[in-house]
């Protein structure tokens, strides 16, 4: 019986490849950043209304989201769609492969619940804005995810730093990240003719810059701390009276963030100080670490084919933050990792990978790992003891993760 569903889902991705290869083009081919992302809104809305799904756009308040599901009653499965891509590079970082193999995903658990008749619900949820927007958090804030069992996903990353014989990674943590501008306010002066005038906001700028670079010594190998000047005077014969910078704080936990982030803190206070500088702080949307299910990503292991993902190595195949990390803070997630035809040098995030972004053999591994994510699912819909113990599993992490562990 399992094997007849199995069917089910993969012939369905298959007969609707032509379907799931046009979203992949048109993203890719119409780049759009964070929140402007109406083509690709408007591209799903369209396509999954011309499908016969009930669709909901701009869904959960936010303008270039959408939702859409099939099924009702037993549990809910939520495949996420990410659409942004990067300034002047482009889909750098294959957002164009997500929304694929999530659209294959959501495509395939809707046939087998249609043919099925049995309880369960897929929800094929766009997610704008990852690149620093923030988007999921805004949408968890709407509820998009309340209810949930789980949420699944799969991102790109460079296949030329991975085995030749291991196409994902399935078991990926990613560094939950704090970002924050802070604003110095002094005094203008000429800094010429009276520079004991003034108050310089670019000193306390220059200090904090130092005072931080010297706390590196006594932070953990796995935190992170980077930053730039957004703002940092006008002339140099005028002092600068007001100046900005951007800082993200990242470490294993959101916890552990939050703390390394009151160590920061404390150098900017100094840096205030020791200037005679007054100083504010503006929270920027911050991300939590990505916790994913041991549940999930084993069973999307079973369900790819043999020996071609590997479960957590190599470690450092997809580092940096997402805000899927939130997500896996409200049910239980799946943030796995594909590697596609990388040349060394081209990374995530350079023009190289939007390149390879684009080619047929990654959007073929991208629907592929559709079909593994579609099958994950499916277990979580119609496996009972499974899914009691994936959130079993969930519970008892996210008491870790309230402990900063």
């Amino acid at each position: 019986m399992a094997q007849q569903w199995t069917s089910v889902i993969e012939n369905e991705i298959k007969a609707r490849n032509s379907e799931i290869s046009s979203i992949n083009h048109q993203i890719h081919s119409n780049p759009e950043l964070a929140y402007e992302e109406y083509k690709a809104h408007e591209a799903f809305v369209t396509l999954l209304t011309s499908l016969g799904f009930n669709v909901t756009p701009h869904a959960y308040g936010v303008e270039t989201s959408f939702s859409a599901e099939f099924g009702s009653g037993g549990r809910l499965v939520i495949f996420n769609a990410e659409y942004d891509a990067l300034p002047g590079i482009g889909h750098a970082c294959g957002h164009n492969l997500i929304a694929s193999a999530s659209f294959a995903s959501f495509l395939g658990v809707a046939a087998a619940l249609k043919a099925s008749g049995l309880p369960g619900r897929v929800r094929l949820l766009g997610t704008p804005a990852e690149e620093g927007g923030g988007g999921k958090l805004k949408l968890i804030a709407a509820g998009a995810y309340k209810g949930a069992s789980a949420s699944l996903m799969v991102h790109p990353g460079p296949g030329h730093n991975l085995p030749s014989h291991i196409r994902g990674v399935s078991f990926v943590r990613m560094l939950a990240n704090v970002k924050f501008r802070v604003y110095f306010t002094g005094k203008e002066s000429h800094a010429a003719i009276a520079p004991w005038d003034g108050v310089n906001a670019l000193d306390a700028v220059c200090l904090s810059y130092n005072a931080i670079s010297m706390l590196r010594q006594q932070i953990r190998p796995y935190d992170r701390i980077h930053g730039i000047f957004r703002s940092a005077g006008e002339r140099p014969n005028v002092t600068p009276g007001n100046c900005c910078v951007e800082y993200y704080v990242r470490s294993q936990t959101r916890a552990q963030a939050e703390a390394l982030w009151q160590r920061v803190l404390k150098c900017f206070e100094g840096a205030a100080l020791a200037t005679g500088c007054q100083m504010h702080t503006e929270p920027l949307n911050s991300y939590a670490d990505v916790r994913p299910s041991a549940s999930l990503c084993k069973a999307y292991i079973e369900a790819m084919p043999e020996g071609t993902v590997s479960y957590d190595e190599p470690k450092d195949i997809l580092a940096g933050s997402t805000d899927m990390g939130d997500v896996c803070y409200e049910c239980p997630g799946f943030h796995g990792v594909f590697g596609i035809n990388t040349e060394e040098g081209s990374p995530n995030h350079t023009k190289g990978f939007t390149v390879a972004a684009a080619t047929e053999d990654a959007f073929a591994r991208a629907v592929e790992c559709g079909k593994g994510m579609a099958l994950v699912g499916w277990r979580v819909l119609t496996n009972d003891a499974f899914a009691d113990e994936m959130q079993r599993e969930w519970e008892a992490d996210m008491k870790l993760a309230a402990q900063g562990k």
